[in-house]
């Protein structure tokens, strides 16, 4: 599981409102229309640059706010690869990995990524390449129930796909 994509850097507490506004959210459910309006409170160019695979790199708190699964649901549509950031609102989190959105946790990266620079995560090895600097970072280890669940596409798909959720490897 090695995710390669472009930075997208954001600052501390990034709300779930600020992610998709509850403006747009209460007006449709369409995923694609909702897309449209990803991150426009600070990067208002952001759903319409933004490429496949690209990664957001945050600060602390990344996702406060309410519990709003539409937040992630629109970064994954959008094909954000991945999240990094120095913390997560733990509601975001687990919605991330739920709906088939690999976060992970890195303290450092934020203070040494720019936006654009390339970065590598292997989210098995717990690694991150910073492919313009050369510099490497640790992140905290995703428990292995998540990494499967991100494999199988998501909870609804790992449901899906063996009748049950899987919440171990042991139960295999």
């Amino acid at each position: 599981m090695v995710i390669k994509g472009q930075v997208w850097k954001f600052g501390d507490s990034v709300s779930t409102d600020a992610i998709i506004s509850g403006k747009y959210k209460f007006k449709t459910i369409d995923l694609d229309e909702l897309a449209k309006h990803a991150m426009e409170t600070f990067a208002p160019d952001f759903a319409r640059l933004v490429k496949r695979g690209d990664i957001i790199v945050a600060g602390e708190n990344f996702g406060c706010g309410s519990s709003r699964e539409q937040a992630p649901l629109v970064l994954r549509q959008l094909g954000v690869g991945a999240i990094v950031a120095k913390s997560f609102a733990r509601i975001f989190y687990r919605n991330s990995f739920n709906v088939g959105l690999p976060v992970v946790e890195c303290h450092e990266l934020h203070d040494r990524a720019k936006q654009g620079d390339v970065l590598e995560i292997d989210l098995r090895g717990g690694t991150i390449l910073n492919l313009t600097t050369g510099e490497s970072f640790r992140a905290k280890p995703v428990p292995e129930f998540l990494l499967q669940m991100l494999e199988d596409g998501g909870l609804v798909e790992q449901y899906r796909k063996y009748g049950e959720f899987k919440w171990s490897t042991s139960s295999r």
